[in-house]
């Protein structure tokens, strides 16, 4: 269990700095990460870290599909994990 914490820590740090690089870039007028990407990272367990991202970096928050997205993600892996963990135990 403590492996998979680790993980989902190390997913969300990496799924919120995406973030701050895509705003970064985005007032730059450089290349930017793909929002298939960021949905990606969201998906496979980011989804927290990037919805703290989008908030704290006011990046994407006038984006329905990302104000709205993320979070819905986000619950779904909360209950994902309280469903395996009683499930575990």
């Amino acid at each position: 269990m403590v492996i998979l914490i680790t993980i989902y820590l190390a997913v969300n740090l990496i799924s919120f700095s995406l973030m701050g690089i895509d705003k970064n870039r985005a007032r730059r007028g450089e290349w930017r990460i793909k929002e298939s990407t960021i949905w990606l990272i969201a998906i496979i367990g980011g989804a927290l870290g990037a919805t703290l991202g989008m908030n704290h970096f006011r990046h994407k928050t006038k984006h329905a599909i990302f104000k709205y997205g993320l979070p819905l993600i986000f619950i779904g892996h909360l209950l994902l994990f309280v469903y395996l963990y009683k499930s575990l135990a």
